[in-house]
Formats: structure tokens, C-alpha cells, sequence
């Protein structure tokens, strides 16, 4: 059976060098991150993006224990403020919306503050960078959110970016994603 999360790493892979600059827009626990930063390596540089301060410790910690290279700034803000942050073009960037695994589920990430950050890490792209974006549409914003970011993308134009949309088709609640790919 198809595995979406490696199939998304692989796919993200391709545009990520050694030394580069990625942003984690949803850090949640840090398994994003933990990958981005081990992607880029040391001289590479990582911003991860969270509001719950519990995002910011349990990611700490688990690159702390995974012994991550020290290339990651962990900023405790919405990704729609990501601007402020990052001034360097990304070869990469995730989005996992939701809600925090393990959170409380009534705190999730919103269509208002998701599109400006989509928009924010797409003109943030370097060239031939890619954004990974999941959706989780077995709850009502969660399926908003993912018909705002489609909605979106679907009027991007293709010569400038290839915005593509991995989903199983029989299982219309389980998660899916686009890669939005700068050309």
C-alpha cells in the first residue's frame, strides 16, 4: 500500500541541497523538523513555526535527543507572521495542518491564517523549491481548509508553479497532499 508520509518526504527530497534554508510552518511535535534539519545538514538553517509552546518543548526535545544538527530556530508565532522571520529564499517548506498529535483538538490551524502563509512560503521559494502541504479533512475546518488551499493553488499559474494533489480516492476523510513546485 502506498505510504503518503514517505512518499511526501521523497518527494520533497528532490528539491532540498545540503546547506539550504527550509521552514517548518507547523511544527507540532517536530518530526518535520527533526527531517528538514537533518536534510539540510549543518550548514544548513531550518525555521519552525508553532503557537502552542508545548509544540516548541516537545520539538526541542526530540531534536535534542535525535541529535539533530544545531541548524534549527524554533519561533513561537503563527506561520502567517513567517515573513518576519525568514529573509533567505527556501528550498523547501512543510505545512502538517490540524491540530498538535496528542493537543487539544479544539486547537487546530485555520483557512484565515493557512492561505496567507501558503502565499508567504510560495514567494519565499527559491528556484525549483517545493512547499508540502497535508490536509486533514475528517473534521469541518480541516476540510475547509484543504477546499481554500485547492481553490487556491487551481489559480496559480502552471508556467511559474506545478501545483500537484496526492489523495486516495476511496477514503475521502483520510489525509491528503499537495507539493507546489517553483519552476
Amino acid at each position: 500500500m502506498l505510504d503518503l508520509l514517505a512518499l511526501q518526504k521523497e518527494l520533497l527530497l528532490r528539491h532540498i541541497r545540503p546547506g539550504g534554508v527550509c521552514a517548518d510552518f507547523t511544527m507540532g511535535n517536530g518530526h518535520d523538523t527533526l527531517f528538514l534539519s537533518r536534510a539540510v545538514g549543518d550548514g544548513g538553517k531550518v525555521y519552525a513555526f508553532d503557537i502552542q509552546p508545548s509544540a516548541l518543548e516537545s520539538t526541542a526535545s526530540l531534536l535534542k535527543r535525535e541529535n539533530a544538527p544545531d541548524n534549527v530556530t524554533l519561533i513561537h508565532d503563527s506561520h502567517h507572521n513567517a515573513a518576519q522571520y525568514i529573509k533567505e529564499p527556501l528550498c523547501a517548506g512543510m505545512f502538517n495542518l490540524g491540530w498538535l498529535p496528542g493537543g487539544d483538538k479544539r486547537i487546530t490551524t485555520q483557512r484565515m491564517t493557512t492561505l496567507p502563509a501558503l502565499q508567504t512560503a510560495i514567494s519565499l521559494l527559491a528556484p525549483d523549491g517545493a512547499v508540502l502541504l497535508a490536509v486533514y479533512p475528517g473534521h469541518e475546518e480541516g476540510r475547509l481548509e484543504g477546499e481554500c488551499v485547492s481553490s487556491f493553488l487551481a489559480e496559480q499559474d502552471r508556467r511559474m508553479l506545478c501545483c500537484s494533489r496526492l489523495q486516495i480516492v476511496n477514503s475521502p476523510t483520510s489525509p491528503y497532499f499537495f507539493l507546489i513546485e517553483k519552476k
